[in-house]
């Protein structure tokens, strides 16, 4: 008995779901920047990028995993924790202070660092700050003119 061959999909249904990726990604990418500016006081869900996309929160979770492999919170939380780790490393801002700006309670912000990390915000800090200082060039103490 021979085998059923299974349909190409479709190029148009391709390079749709594609922007659907595109579309969500910028989405995400601005309302986090909103939100460390202060210009959000709330992070959205995933219904809330569906909506602004104007599509099924389903479809959009089934395109992404389709498209990408990965769930849509997989991307949405490697960028919070992109951001946070930015702001970790290059602010001398309190890891509360990060945490609130992200619309966070310090502790489950903790949580979610140390989940994605395996360290907690401090110690991801003294971590890179410590490199930071062992990389860079030793500057004598005293300078004779």
């Amino acid at each position: 008995m021979p085998v059923p061959k299974i349909p190409a999909v479709p190029q148009k249904i391709l390079a749709r779901q594609h922007e659907i990726v595109a579309d969500y990604r910028r989405a995400v990418d601005a309302h986090l920047a909103d939100v460390v500016a202060g210009r959000a006081t709330e992070m959205l869900e995933i219904r809330d990028f569906a909506a602004q996309l104007c599509i099924h929160p389903t479809h959009l979770s089934n395109v992404l995993r389709h498209a990408t492999g990965h769930p849509p919170c997989h991307y949405f939380e490697a960028r919070i924790l992109a951001v946070a780790q930015h702001l970790l490393t290059n602010t001398t801002r309190p890891a509360a202070a990060i945490a609130a700006n992200l619309t966070y309670d310090p502790s489950n912000f903790g949580k979610f660092f140390k989940h994605f990390t395996g360290l907690t915000p401090k110690q991801y800090r003294e971590q890179v700050w410590a490199e930071r200082r062992a990389a860079a060039p030793e500057i004598p103490e005293t300078l004779t003119i």
